[in-house]
């Protein structure tokens, strides 16, 4: 697996991009969501975080169809339920990296993102922090405290 670039997220639908990269791993290859990355971004609107918001259970059903992205409803569900919960944390925090950073630690953040987000397991969290440039942990140390 290459290592992916960290970024400096200016908008919060940069949040949503990389956190339903995140979403769609959980179970495949990185190689599979890579390669279909371009697709689902064109087809979620470029991850629009008011669009993703509104789409409808019509809108999913017409993207299970679509041979650009993943297919997975579920997974597909979750990312608009990710957007509409990113939307509600950004306006009580007064942004959605206010909201990241309002947790005191890392350990913290990574429990009240898996509880507010959908198909954010441990190792996507850490993942979606450390490429949205927040402060994590030494990954090999991290693993080795959680086994």
């Amino acid at each position: 697996m290459e290592i992916p670039q960290r970024i400096e997220p200016k908008t919060e639908s940069e949040y949503l991009d990389v956190m339903s990269k995140s979403v769609f791993q959980s179970g495949l290859s990185w190689k599979v969501v890579e390669s279909k990355w371009p697709g689902t971004r064109e087809a979620l609107h470029g991850f629009d975080l008011e669009t993703v918001a509104e789409l409808t259970d019509d809108d999913l059903d017409r993207l299970t169809e679509d041979s650009r992205i993943i297919r997975s409803r579920r997974k597909l569900a979750a990312v608009v339920h990710n957007a509409r919960q990113m939307m509600e944390l950004s306006e009580k925090h007064g942004g959605f990296q206010a909201y990241l950073r309002s947790h005191g630690d890392f350990e913290a953040a990574i429990k009240d993102i898996r509880k507010q987000f959908k198909y954010m397991g441990e190792a996507g969290t850490f993942h979606f922090l450390w490429v949205v440039g927040e402060e994590v942990p030494d990954y090999e140390e991290w693993c080795r405290q959680r086994h």
